[in-house]
């Protein structure tokens, strides 16, 4: 294989009470990377289409970055170097998975052009050197379902374990982006180091709930659980319009909603299109009334990952 064209998912992460431990993955947004194969050894970054504040120096792209920790994990290395055409669809600062989902795509496409010496699950640390890179902390709730599809949950980082969480079919997400940007870096520096008691159980019991409402499909239990009591009240002051979003997508039929990664971007989740359809006039018409620009996109949740395109 000399050549591969790759598309790596948008993602939701945290998915309200999971702070780094939760995120699943969206359908029709997402980062296009094609790598090939060249004579001389190293990595190097030709194009970046969608973003012009992106380095194309190895040592300050994620895609690079990962692809390098991949290559530096293998026992004999490859004789030939590798260079990167980016195609971002997933705007920085979204909340949306922006420098996973280039991560992601990255080390998959090396994966497949060097034969395939790593599971998908294997891949997700070396993604997790890009996430590091971008946001200082090597978390995995982007990069992992951003490779892996679906929902997916982080029971551990030392050791990493990752698990593929079942979901209900109905399940659709609405996502809306104010036209904004919150950097990761910055939106983990704004949270305290340490936690109540009394809120550690709340949020311990919110995530049981979740897990246990998506296996079960149960969408009761699944609305109950997105609630947030740590990262939420902190971080939703920098998003304007956030707590009117959370109440309107209630009223239009979602489960619940919550911050999408860091933000500014706002999901929600719903049974069924028809009312994640709803949930997404209300955001907008939302967003309007209030004079700030915003992109809402409606997804079932995406089951595939990262996947090979023509």
């Amino acid at each position: 294989m000399e050549s591969i064209k790759v598309f790596a998912p948008a993602t939701v992460a945290n998915v309200a009470c999971g702070y780094d431990v939760l995120g699943f993955a969206l359908e029709g947004i997402g980062d296009e990377l094609i790598i090939t194969k060249t004579e001389s050894p190293g990595l190097t970054i030709t194009d970046i289409h969608g973003s012009n504040h992106l380095s194309k120096k190895p040592e300050e792209n994620v895609i690079t970055v990962a692809a390098q920790a991949l290559i530096d994990s293998l026992t004999k290395k490859p004789d030939f170097g590798l260079q990167f055409e980016l195609t971002k669809k997933v705007q920085p600062g979204s909340g949306l998975g922006s420098s996973a989902s280039s991560s992601a795509a990255a080390v998959f496409g090396v994966n497949q052009i060097l034969g395939e010496p790593f599971s998908t699950t294997e891949l997700v640390r070396f993604a997790m050197e890009g996430e590091k890179l971008a946001s200082g902390v090597p978390h995995a709730d982007n990069v992992a379902p951003s490779l892996l599809g679906g929902f997916v949950l982080i029971r551990s980082y030392n050791p990493l374990d990752v698990i593929p969480l079942q979901f209900p079919d109905e399940l659709c997400a609405t996502v809306v982006h104010p036209q904004i940007e919150v950097k990761t870096s910055d939106a983990k520096k704004m949270l305290r180091q340490q936690i109540e008691l009394r809120d550690a159980i709340v949020q311990w019991g919110n995530v049981a709930g979740l897990v246990s409402g998506l296996a079960q499909g149960d969408y009761g239990l699944i609305g109950r659980s997105l609630q947030d009591v740590i990262a939420e009240p902190i971080r939703g002051i920098l998003i304007p319009g956030f707590a009117e979003a959370k109440q309107k997508s209630k009223e239009a039929g979602a489960l619940g909603a919550s911050i999408s990664g860091s933000g500014p971007s706002i999901f929600a989740l719903s049974q069924g299109m028809k009312n994640a359809q709803q949930v997404a006039e209300a955001f907008r018409k939302l967003f309007e009334d209030i004079g700030l620009e915003s992109y809402v996109h409606v997804s079932p949740i995406n089951a595939k990952g990262t996947q090979i395109i023509k």
